[in-house]
């Protein structure tokens, strides 16, 4: 992965990620540092024990569903440490009393939810799921792109999505129609109120 999809910045301050089954982990530390206004990393860990500690004894999971990942220290080497999905830092935000948790919730948003989607053997390109919520005209251009990618015809894919739009019209019927059912063997029809 390039270093640069490895580093997210934050009010000028990178926090460390790294892709892992099908997501993007956080470093827990950087995250930690960014909250408390802590001057360097060995203080915002401190501080992280200290509430993975609290967590563990409130019985909390979060601490449990941190990994260990590699991710490259201050002096240049790859080092373990504790990182959390968008979900676990969310999560861990909330135990942090913090003025800045609910812009860097906003942030993390954008953040957390980038996806890696592959195209055939083509280098892995961005996506941003979140911009999709807000125009739905993305994701039919992602879906687009990668039915060409799988060798689908234009005619195939225009039509494909043609009947996904149908099919999600509502069917509206007007208010005054009654509803009738069949009633023995004679199909006499009965009003149903």
């Amino acid at each position: 992965m390039d270093s640069e999809k490895a580093l997210v910045a934050f009010e000028d301050k990178k926090i460390r990620r790294t892709w892992h089954n099908e997501e993007w982990y956080f470093s827990v530390v950087d995250i930690t540092a960014i909250l408390t206004d802590q001057p360097d990393s060995f203080k915002a860990r401190k501080y992280w024990n200290k509430i993975s500690q609290r967590l563990k004894e409130d019985g909390s999971e979060v601490v449990t569903n941190c990994r260990q990942l590699k991710l490259p220290a201050p002096d240049g080497k790859m080092r373990e440490t504790d990182c959390a999905n968008t979900e676990g830092i969310f999560r861990i935000i909330q135990s942090i009393p913090s003025p800045k948790a609910d812009p860097f919730k906003c942030w993390l948003a954008k953040a957390g939810y980038e996806e890696f989607i592959p195209l055939d053997n083509t280098p892995l390109a961005l996506s941003n799921r979140v911009k999709e919520i807000d125009k739905p005209e993305l994701a039919q251009k992602r879906m687009k792109e990668l039915y060409k990618a799988k060798g689908y015809s234009y005619n195939w894919i225009e039509k494909r999505v043609r009947g996904i739009a149908i099919r999600d019209e509502p069917n509206y019927l007007p208010m005054d129609i009654e509803c009738y059912s069949m009633i023995g063997y004679n199909y006499q029809m009965q009003k149903i109120l």
